[in-house]
């Protein structure tokens, strides 16, 4: 018999989300983070050493004996959840969760994946998972990439994210001997990555292209261990919504609270009352959502497929409708460049899509819970 979610935060979850909240707040001011989006280096590497090695987060879900802090998906949930808040750009979801939960599902008793795993979760090497970022979990493996004999890749895999930031790409490619994935380093031969034009400028993509690239062979499941990074990172991604959702609903109270028209605060009048606390409504149950799904995760709940595809299909939606309240409900200033307000929306629309769209994760939900479509 399972037990019943947990979906309250610990004292420690609490902790964590304190030291992470006071660091974002210090390194992620809005008018430094829309000059850096603006530049030549849209990733803030600092905070990523920051956050990975001197915090210990990039290993945060990975056990001790691997290097990591044997922590669980509640706590990476929880980092997520601060980062979607501060929309920091760092490559936390494609070297963190994707790249390290992939690993994670490979033969880990082999040296070559307990090696790569210890340099991701010491914050040592960045990675990125080498599939488009609205690849879906259980989807058919990626055919994209193929393996030769003598272990170079050929291929290109579009919208990866975070890969212009990697060091080395977890690569799923079928060969010879069928379905695998492999470590490339990003610099090596025979290895272009090029950046695209993204819609959310705090979470980069880029296309990759193998040609005839040297490349590792990890043992163990392909199949299963890029699933399960998967849907880990789409139970996750649920999380880092809660947080844009969070941030926006916050700073347009705040905005509606000081903000006068005829004598009073625009917040006082019924008709914005009614969509705020519309959005809080959504916000409440979204919370419940993702903290179920990073519970399910931490637990490998046979209900996991279920808590991820119901936490995804509606904190997609509620991520973007107050991500659009927050730049309607500011007026004029909402939709200019200086307000963050649009770095929210670009960040919310961005993930609607990643690792699987709300109708997509409607209809796993569907055949999960053995509902006709």
């Amino acid at each position: 018999m399972s037990t019943a979610p947990n979906l309250l935060y610990s004292d420690v979850e609490n902790d964590l989300r304190a030291s992470v909240r006071d660091l974002l707040t210090d390194s992620c001011e809005p008018s430094a983070l829309l000059a850096r989006v603006e530049s030549t280096e849209p990733y803030d590497a600092k905070l990523w050493r920051t956050l990975g090695a001197e915090l210990g987060l990039a290993g945060l879900h990975v056990p001790e004996e691997l290097g990591g802090q044997g922590a669980s998906a509640r706590e990476t949930a929880l980092v997520l959840e601060e980062l979607g808040r501060s929309v920091a750009p760092v490559p936390y979801l494609g070297s963190a969760v994707l790249a390290t939960t992939a690993l994670l599902g490979a033969d880990t008793a082999a040296e070559p994946v307990a090696e790569l795993l210890r340099r991701l979760a010491s914050g040592e090497t960045t990675g990125a998972l080498a599939v488009p970022l609205s690849a879906v979990p259980g989807a058919a493996f990626p055919s994209s990439v193929t393996a030769a004999g003598d272990g170079t890749l050929r291929g290109t895999v579009s919208t990866v994210a975070d890969a212009s930031a990697a060091d080395v790409l977890v690569v799923p490619a079928t060969g010879p001997d069928g379905p695998a994935l492999y470590t490339v380093d990003t610099t090596a031969a025979g290895v272009t990555v090029d950046e695209a034009v993204p819609l959310d400028l705090t979470r980069r993509i880029a296309d990759v292209t193998f040609t005839d690239a040297p490349a590792q062979r990890l043992a163990g499941s392909a199949r299963d261990a890029l699933d399960r990074a998967l849907l880990t990172g789409a139970g996750l991604l649920a999380s880092e919504q809660l947080g844009v959702a969070q941030w926006c609903l916050d700073e347009t109270v705040a905005y509606v609270r000081g903000r006068y028209q005829f004598g009073r605060p625009v917040g006082s009048f019924q008709a914005l009352k009614h969509r705020i606390a519309d959005v809080w409504l959504e916000l409440v149950a979204a919370r419940a959502a993702a903290r179920y799904a990073a519970d399910a995760l931490a637990a490998d709940s046979d209900d996991t497929g279920v808590a991820v595809a119901v936490a995804q299909s509606y904190c997609a939606p509620v991520a973007v409708h107050a991500a659009e309240e927050c730049v309607q409900l500011h007026g004029g200033i909402g939709m200019t460049w200086e307000h963050p307000a649009h770095l929210y929306l670009k960040r919310a629309k961005a993930d609607e899509i990643a690792l699987g769209t709300p109708g997509r994760h409607r209809d796993v939900l569907g055949g999960l819970v053995d509902l006709p479509a």
